[in-house]
């Protein structure tokens, strides 16, 4: 009859497309150079982009938040039933947990898949995710650093010589002849490899200081605040920026001590209980002539943090050396670090 023709040939343009489909799917089952190709030229190119500009995004977020209009968009945003109660920054940070969840989803397809060839081949891909992530964790921690020394090198403070030195006696009329002498470019080439907050031994008194270990020297700083700060301590990865966020500046106590002029001395327990001075272990700044031209007596929060500033100023000292066996520095090389006292 006609109602049955019309039935079948409605059922026939239904199933027709659908088969082609069917065969379209079965044939791209396991597309693994597709599948290569994507991860590799689309998804982790886009999510490398992303990920180094993440903390860049916060700090502009951050920025943003005192704008009335702009809390007030961002509210409105965040109830649209799409974010699902999620907030701004939970969103930002999506991305970076997608991208390690990548190798885990093509493991379990590299299970699923029929084929042998296949199956090595999604290990494969799932490899190269590996080996990306680990190779983007290493650009983004650079990047982080970098971004903080170049803050630092804007928050420190050097003192002329007449004020860090009190045996300079310079009178005022003739202190415009010493020409200030800018250092603001002696950290922006090196790497921060360890900071954080030590007390110094001080005419008998303890003063509170931030040090810095570069690969190439070390500074001891002490920090002025702007505001009025917080009692509580924070995590030392968030120490410095929260300080850097907050305006502090760090005076640079003395001079840099290059690492090849640094000796440690450490305080056994029983010497430290007699002086009462806990945790604590010596930096000699020494002359090319071997002679001490200073001391800092520097006491940790525990013994566990005495060990790490210890194990990293000698870990320091160790790579330079062997840096400098290898290719030495010359007076003329911007690398070149002199102790002005020789």
């Amino acid at each position: 009859t006609g109602s049955q023709a019309k039935t079948i040939w409605d059922c026939k343009m239904f199933w027709e497309p659908l088969q082609s489909l069917c065969v379209f799917v079965c044939q791209c089952r396991c597309n693994t150079a597709l599948c290569s190709q994507v991860f590799q030229e689309s998804i982790c190119h886009c999510l490398q982009k992303y990920c180094l500009n993440y903390s860049t995004a916060l700090l502009y977020l951050d920025a943003l938040k005192p704008r009335e209009d702009f809390g007030c968009y961002v509210k409105w945003c965040e109830r649209n039933e799409q974010c699902r109660r999620l907030r701004l920054r939970d969103l930002l940070v999506a991305p970076l947990q997608r991208l390690t969840r990548y190798p885990l989803l093509l493991r379990n397809i590299a299970k699923r898949c029929e084929l042998e060839e296949e199956s090595r081949a999604m290990q494969a891909i799932a490899e190269q995710v590996d080996t990306y992530i680990c190779d983007l964790e290493g650009k983004v921690k650079w990047l982080d650093k970098y971004q903080k020394v170049k803050q630092l090198r804007d928050a420190l403070v050097w003192l002329p010589v007449w004020e860090r030195d009190k045996r300079s006696v310079v009178p005022e009329n003739l202190k415009h002849l010493l020409k200030a002498v800018t250092l603001e470019n002696l950290i922006s080439h090196r790497s921060l490899l360890h900071d954080g907050r030590l007390l110094l031994t001080e005419n008998t008194k303890l003063v509170e200081v931030y040090l810095f270990l570069f690969d190439e020297f070390l500074l001891i700083t002490k920090i002025k605040r702007n505001k009025k700060q917080s009692p509580l301590r924070l995590q030392q990865n968030l120490e410095l920026d929260q300080l850097l966020k907050d305006g502090c500046t760090f005076t640079v106590l003395d001079q840099p001590v290059s690492l090849d002029r640094l000796l440690l001395k450490n305080i056994d327990q029983l010497n430290a209980s007699m002086s009462g001075l806990p945790h604590s272990f010596i930096i000699m700044h020494q002359n090319r002539y071997q002679q001490c031209i200073g001391t800092f007596i520097l006491q940790a929060a525990s013994e566990a943090v005495k060990r790490t500033w210890m194990s990293e100023m000698e870990a320091a000292v160790a790579a330079l050396l062997k840096l400098d066996s290898r290719q030495p520095r010359i007076k003329s090389s911007s690398l070149w670090l002199e102790s002005s006292q020789i």
